[in-house]
Parts: structure tokens; C-alpha cells; sequence
């Protein structure tokens, strides 16, 4: 290490310049030296984007593209201000998230044909990118990778040493063991792309306005936005947030707390490195993940990036308490060398000439960061009309694809594809400003750790979100993130080995789950569903507005049922259980991950059908439990004097009773798909409800169970999950969903035209359940599936049937090859294992059994 610092203090002492990287300013002739603009701005907008770097720019570029009008973009100083003008630039096409692929895809589409289209220059380079494995849980995590990959338009490849020597030769190979290389990555000079992109959006027929700060945002009785500059008032339809490291700010003018905080990252940039000089070709890009750095050439010499561990990163968390300094926008932070000498380090030994390589620059700059690393894309939830596209990252490989992203959404009224992992609305009020100093600085440190399934990441935790039986259960079970609750995926007992053990193959949690879904199967289990979504409907036009909404009859006065809504072209938004509790007023519970996604729609539709109804999101003061397995008729009838037979309580049927002395709301319905109710009650009261049903159960064995079995127990039974089986992506039809879809009811139901259509059509794919030979490994979902070597479908979710004895997982495959008795192959870890379409359900649920039963005895 003495011999690392050594090296490194004398390329300081050889002449390094520190934060003196600077791009001229090159304004468009809209303002004098007095900042008083020369020419008009329009005082109306259809679409008004705030914020003039690569991500805000591109939106402007594609909605002028795409035809609309009157389409105009406000930058409070330059063009590039804030992080664009400093980013290292780097392009790939490579993501772990499915459907953030395609926004990479697209944007380096666009950025190879860009200047050809602008006149403008962009300065792209396409040398290929390489990330290293040097461990063999790192090339487990390629393989991984690529069996997600085949499916996907993305060139990825997984290759040897050898052909990584040979792509870059400068390499210590020594501890290389493999690579996953993206052929077409690289990087751009992202001034020049953000100029390429303006020039683009004007000649198209956007106005774009530097120097136009917005100094007020007030919201119209109709829904519009009146913008204040201090050259004028723009009366806008909608507002797009694009504003970088001061979307806080702008947030706080309408009341938003954005969850972003802007993280220093450093990179530095060397003079010219004879070796690499020397070269025939391009160096491709390097990711170390070990050395937890990226690498690539600048010119003749390398630019070198790293990601710090969350001990050593800084934040700017003062920018979060007191506002960013008023005029920052080209300016730099002070580098700190000693913060990154432990990547400088593995650098140098992994790229030999970087020892003797005089250094030029150091940048350190601001770069926004959410808690979980992605952007907040879409529109918010909240506010009529205010959309995000803020939190970016890597806002250079995003900025092509979310321009086109959001602009095809404003321009068709929903999202090409789902992108929920995106969507502003996956935050609340829990996200408090010291759970977001925690999770960015995990985030950052976190930028190459392995990506395992089922991933936790536990800084910032335990938020405000804990239901009414967190304390009770804390010490007993391994707990999920879900939306910003707390929720067991799984219980440990003596004797278990406890603990966050992650693993690409079958870990700690599998012999415990194997034991819930045997509970469950054979006894009584109780889950904790406090994180389900749940939203109270009432007003003279509940029906009316629910009849629009859902593509399901509503269910009567005492009943529940499974209900969807649907996009206007047809697409599943989401999955919600429907219960009417006294005439016109409803229940609607919707999942954990969809909670403010599903609000926003139905708020919006309340907006514009002006309907006369109340929406109240009850999500934190209603605590769930649920009860499911055979035994659990009799343990509640131990608690009530309701009547719980079967035929005094049946199936998708809602009832208010008293459990042990508190009011409660039952629903007979189960999500393991055996004889189940979930109970909804004030959060308060859950505590007392849980401990009675334990100790009235004490007969019948009843214990706790988590998530993942719960998972495992639904793909069995052929139950589909909202975010895998069904999406943005997805329709119903070919979801296997058509019972609960009534193309016949009189109301004219969002995405019904569109349905009718695709029925008309036909159908070109359907979702099936595969089962699997494996041995040690589960499918999770996203896996690639293959017949006579080729691509032919995708699965959606995986998990071990503990009942069928083997793994399973759903699938979209053509038609033909959906056939019960099909022989295809699914990829797990870069082998291939045999998979067979199977008859659903696998699993006969509690009802259907109870049904099949009655019909032999008749």
C-alpha cells in the first residue's frame, strides 16, 4: 500500500490541477449581460419542462418531435448547469432492471444517429465496455445476468479471459476470471449532446429559454399551472420537473419534500499514457466491481471513476436543510484524494500504467441520488398535471430514452411500457430527510456490490411504516422492505441458521419457507398484510366512477371481488380487490409496490370525469392479518359469535364482526388460495387481535408465516401477481385473466374498445406454468426461455412448489408452444433446465377442492 501512495503523490507532485475542468458558456443570443431577455417568451405552454440539462432537453427535443405545440423549456442560468456539464459521459446498454434496459437501448439509438439528424456534433465513441469478475460469485452474477438478457434486444455477451485480454491489453490479468461485454457502449461529450438535443427541439418547434428562473408555481381551479419568471407569467397544462439537484426546490414551491440529495463523486483524468497511445484501436470501458470503479480512455490518456463505500462518500446534505447556493451551476466541489486511495489502489494494480500517469484533473461534482439509485419518472401523485424526471444518476444514458419515455406517455395518455420501478409515487411521507441521507449513501456505496436475488439493503430502517405487530415479530423472522413497511418474508425457529445469507442457489430461507407452506397446507398460519394499499370510495358517483375504472362488475353490497384496471390500450395498470361495505361505499386494496401509483389513476379520473365521490387512502391507519389454512375456521370461531361455517360465511363474501372485543372488517379471501379471511381492523387494535388469535389457535398449531411462502403457495395454485404476471406490458387476455375481465357489462370501462380489438385479433402469446428440473437453484423471474436454441418467451416469477415438489414458474410463451405437455428449456445461471408447460392449477385451491368434494358426494 506504501508503495501505491508513494506512486500516487508523485503524479500530484508532477502537476495535477484540481477542479479546473470547464466548459465555456455558449448561450443562444436569448439575454444581454443584464439577464433581461431580447426576445418574447410565450405566455402559454401545453407542456413546460423546468430545467435545461441532457434529461430535460431531451424531453423537450422528443415531445416538438412528436408534434406537439407549443412545447417550451425555462433553464435558470446555462444550458448543461448543475450535473450535466460535468458527467464522465459513460454509455451502456447494460442495466440488472428489465424494463430500464430499454431506456438505455433506445438512447444509445439515438445517440448514433443524432448528429446526423441535429447538424450538430456529439462527440460519441463506441468502444465496447467490459464488467470484470474476479471472484466466482461474480461470474455467478454475470450468468445471472445474461440469462436475463437473451430475451432482450441488448448485444451482451459473457466471455472468457482470453477475449478480454484481447479487447484490453493493458489488463493485469491475474485475477480476471470472466466479463460481461456490451459491444456499442462507451461514452459522449454530454455538452455537445445536450446542444445536439436543443438544436433538435427548436428545430422541431420548441422554445427553449436560458437564463428564466421560475420564481412561483401556482395550480389552477382547471388543473393548469400558471409558471412565474421574472420575465412573465406562462400559463402551462403541464409542468415537468427536470431540474437536477434542485428538485427539492422546485418541489417546495407546491409542498413536495422530493426524497433526492446530491452526492460529490470524483473521477480523474491523466495526461497522455504512451501505452495507451500506442493502440491501434479504442480501449473498451472498464468496470471493476471488486475495485468498485469504472475506467476508460480520454483521448490518449484514461479517466478513472469511483464509487466510495457509504464510511467514506459525502453528501451534500446541506443543500437538503438550506437550498443550493444561489448561482451554483458551473461550479465544482473540492476533490479529496485520500477518500478514494483504496480504488486507486486496485486501479493500479488492475491497469498497470496508471502508476506512472501524470494526472490533469480532478472533478468532484454534484450527482443526485434517490434511495434506490433510479429516477422518478412520471407523473406525481398529489398535484394534477406536475410530472418528475429527477433523481437521475446516470442521467446521460438515461436522458434519450426517458425523453422518449415520458413523452409518448404525455402524448398518448399512459406509459409505452411499465416502468413502475420508476415511478415517482413508490415514495410517501416516510421517506423523511435522514432515511434519505441513509439510503443514498448506501446507494452509492452500493453502485457494484452484487446484485443477488432478493435483495435487502437495511440502511434508513425501520421507517414510520410498522404495522401494529412489528415489535412483536422483529425478533422472530427475517423482514422485507416493502413501500417503507416492515414485512416478514420468512420465520426462523432454534436451531435455523438465521441471519441475511443471499445466494444465487437456495439459502437459509428455503427449509423455513418449506415449513410455513406446510403450515399453511395442513394447520393455521397468520400473516402480517399491514403494507397492502387500501383506499376508502364513497359518494353518489362511487359506481359510476368504479364502473369506468374496472373492467369486473361491481361486487354487491357484502361481497368482494378481484377487479382490474386497464390502460386505453387495453393493458393491465393494476390488480384490486373490490369490496362494497354498505351501498356506495367501497374498499379497494391494492398492493404494497402499487399503493400511490393506483391513487394517482383514480384520482385522475375523478379529476377528469368529475365525478361527485371521496377518495381516502387509509393505508397506515388500517392494520391487516391474515389467517389461512384448514384449522383457521376454528380458531376465529373461538373469538366470535359469527357464524363461520362455510355456509354462514362464504367465499369472497365481507363482514363487520367482533373478534375478542374489537371491530373488525372480515373478508373470506386468501392469497395462498386455501381456507382463508383477511382481517382489516385500526391499526391499534392489531397488536391485541394478533395475540388473541395465537393463543386460541394454541390447539391447532398455529404459527406465523412470511411473504415467501406465500408466493410459492399462489404460483401453485395459478394465482397471478400485479408487477410480473400482469403489467403495462401485459394484457388480460393473454394473462389468463378473462373471468374477471366482463367485455359484456353496460359501462363502457377504460381499455374495453381496445380489448375488443385484441379479441378480435387473436392472440399471439399466452402466459403458462412451466414446471422444472433443477437441483439447487429456483427461477426468480425475467429468465430466458429457450426451444431447439432458440429464444422463445420469458418467464415472470419462479419459486419451489414445497406441495408439488419441484420448482415452478409462469411464462409468456407463442401460442404454440403454451400447449399443456410442451418441452422447452429455462436459463439458470448459463445452463439451460428442462421445463415443461403444465396444467394450472398445479395445486387445486380450498374452494375448487371444497367444490370438487361435494360434487363426488352428489
Amino acid at each position: 500500500m506504501s508503495r501505491v501512495l508513494n506512486a500516487f503523490d508523485a503524479l500530484l507532485r508532477r502537476g495535477v490541477r484540481r477542479n479546473t475542468l470547464r466548459v465555456p458558456a455558449r448561450g443562444f443570443a436569448t439575454h444581454d449581460g443584464d439577464g433581461v431577455l431580447r426576445k418574447c417568451v410565450k405566455d402559454s405552454a401545453e407542456t413546460l419542462v423546468i430545467g435545461g440539462g441532457c434529461v430535460g432537453v431531451s424531453l423537450a427535443y422528443h415531445l416538438a418531435k412528436a408534434g406537439q405545440k407549443d412545447v417550451v423549456l425555462l433553464e435558470k442560468s446555462e444550458l448543461t448547469a448543475g450535473s450535466t456539464w460535468h458527467a464522465a459521459g459513460l454509455t451502456t446498454y447494460y442495466h440488472p432492471g428489465i424494463n430500464v434496459k430499454k431506456i438505455h437501448y433506445y438512447s444509445l439509438k439515438l445517440f448514433e444517429q443524432l448528429e446526423a439528424e441535429t447538424g450538430q456534433a456529439v462527440g460519441f465513441h463506441q468502444p465496447g465496455s467490459i464488467r470484470i469478475a474476479s471472484t466466482p460469485v461474480r461470474v455467478d452474477e454475470l450468468k445471472y445476468q445474461m440469462s436475463r438478457t437473451h430475451w432482450h434486444p441488448t448485444p451482451q455477451f459473457l466471455i472468457e479471459p482470453e477475449q478480454i485480454q484481447q479487447l484490453f491489453p493493458l489488463l493485469n490479468m491475474n485475477k480476471v476470471l470472466a466479463g460481461l461485454y456490451n459491444p456499442g457502449d462507451g461514452h459522449i461529450d454530454p455538452y455537445s449532446l445536450t446542444m445536439a438535443l436543443a438544436a433538435g427541439a427548436r428545430m422541431y418547434g420548441a422554445q427553449i429559454h436560458p437564463h428564466t428562473p421560475v420564481t412561483g408555481l401556482t395550480h389552477t381551479a382547471d388543473g393548469r399551472w400558471d409558471v412565474q419568471t421574472p420575465h412573465g407569467t406562462i400559463r402551462a397544462n403541464r409542468i415537468v420537473n427536470a431540474t437536477g439537484f434542485w428538485a427539492r426546490e422546485l418541489g417546495h414551491m407546491i409542498g413536495f419534500q422530493h426524497p433526492t440529495v446530491p452526492v460529490h463523486h470524483q473521477y480523474v483524468v491523466t495526461a497522455t499514457v504512451p501505452e495507451v497511445k500506442a493502440l491501434g484501436a479504442e480501449l473498451p470501458v472498464i468496470r471493476d466491481l471488486e475495485g468498485s470503479y469504472y475506467l476508460r480512455q480520454e483521448r490518449d490518456g484514461l479517466l478513472f471513476g469511483p464509487y466510495e463505500s457509504e464510511e467514506k462518500m459525502v453528501l451534500q446534505d446541506s443543500w437538503i436543510r438550506d437550498g443550493v447556493p444561489p448561482g451554483f451551476g458551473k461550479e465544482l466541489f473540492e476533490s479529496d484524494l485520500d477518500r478514494i486511495m483504496d480504488h486507486v489502489e486496485m486501479a493500479m494494480e488492475m491497469v498497470p500504467v496508471l502508476k506512472n500517469a501524470d494526472i490533469i484533473n480532478i472533478v468532484s461534482g454534484p450527482i443526485t441520488y434517490t434511495p434506490d439509485l433510479l429516477p422518478m419518472i412520471g407523473p406525481h401523485q398529489g398535484a394534477r398535471n406536475y410530472w418528475t424526471a429527477i433523481g437521475f444518476g446516470y442521467g446521460i444514458i438515461h436522458s434519450g430514452g426517458v425523453g422518449k419515455f415520458l413523452s409518448d406517455w404525455i402524448m398518448s395518455g399512459e406509459p409505452p411500457y411499465d416502468l413502475i420501478e420508476c415511478d415517482p409515487n413508490r415514495y410517501g411521507n416516510w421517506t423523511t430527510v435522514p432515511y434519505v441521507c441513509a439510503k443514498a449513501r448506501e446507494s452509492y456505496g452500493f453502485n457494484n456490490v452484487v446484485g443477488f436475488p432478493k435483495e435487502e439493503r437495511f440502511a434508513g430502517r425501520p421507517t414510520s411504516r410498522v404495522s401494529g405487530v412489528y415489535e412483536l415479530l422483529k425478533d422472530k423472522c427475517s423482514m422485507g422492505f416493502h413501500a417503507g413497511w416492515e414485512q416478514p418474508h420468512y420465520f426462523h425457529k432454534p436451531g435455523d441458521d438465521i441471519g441475511y445469507k443471499p445466494s444465487f442457489r437456495r439459502t437459509n430461507w428455503f427449509g423455513p419457507v418449506g415449513r410455513e407452506c406446510k403450515l399453511v397446507m395442513e394447520g393455521v398460519g397468520v400473516i402480517d398484510l399491514s403494507p397492502f394499499g387500501k383506499f376508502m370510495v364513497k359518494g353518489e358517483d362511487s359506481h359510476r366512477l368504479l364502473d369506468r375504472l374496472f373492467a369486473n362488475t361491481l361486487p354487491k353490497v357484502g361481497q368482494t371481488n378481484i377487479s382490474h384496471m386497464l390502460t386505453p390500450r387495453g393493458r393491465v395498470y393494476a390488480e384490486v380487490t373490490v369490496t362494497q361495505i354498505t351501498p356506495g361505499e367501497f374498499l379497494l386494496i391494492t398492493g404494497s409496490g402499487s399503493e400511490l401509483h393506483d391513487l394517482r389513476w383514480i384520482e385522475r379520473e375523478v379529476c377528469d370525469g368529475d365525478y361527485a365521490v371521496s377518495v381516502c387512502n387509509v393505508t397506515d391507519e388500517v392494520g391487516v392479518l391474515g389467517v389461512a389454512g384448514p384449522k383457521s375456521r376454528a380458531v376465529l370461531q373461538k373469538l366470535t359469535d359469527e357464524d363461520m361455517s362455510d355456509a354462514g360465511f362464504r367465499f369472497l363474501q365481507c363482514r363487520s364482526l367482533q373478534l375478542a372485543g374489537v371491530p373488525v372488517r372480515a373478508i373470506r379471501i386468501s392469497y395462498t388460495g386455501e381456507l382463508g379471511w383477511e382481517l382489516y381492523m385500526d391499526m391499534r387494535n392489531m397488536r391485541s387481535v394478533y395475540q388473541a388469535l395465537m393463543e386460541a389457535g394454541q390447539n391447532e398449531d398455529i404459527d406465523n408465516f412470511g411473504t415467501y411462502a406465500m408466493n410459492s403457495l399462489r404460483l401453485e395454485k395459478g394465482f397471478r401477481a400485479w408487477g410480473a404476471e400482469m403489467n403495462c406490458d401485459t394484457n388480460p387476455l393473454e394473462a389468463g385473466l378473462d373471468y374477471f375481465i366482463k367485455l359484456n357489462k353496460p359501462a363502457d370501462f377504460v381499455g374495453k374498445a381496445a380489448l375488443l380489438e385484441v379479441k378480435g385479433q387473436g392472440l399471439r402469446r399466452r402466459l403458462a406454468l412451466l414446471t422444472l428440473n433443477t437441483h439447487d437453484i429456483d427461477p426468480e423471474g425475467n429468465e430466458t426461455v429457450w426451444h431447439n436454441g432458440q429464444v422463445v418467451g420469458n418467464t415472470t416469477s419462479g419459486s419451489y412448489s414445497f406441495t408439488a415438489r419441484q420448482s415452478l414458474a409462469f411464462a409468456y410463451l407463442p401460442l404454440h408452444l403454451s400447449l399443456e405437455g410442451q418441452q422447452l428449456e429455462v436459463e439458470l445461471l448459463g445452463q439451460r433446465h428442462p421445463a415443461t408447460v403444465a396444467k394450472e392449477p398445479l395445486v387445486l385451491t380450498e374452494p375448487s377442492r371444497t367444490r370438487q368434494q361435494r360434487k363426488s358426494r352428489t
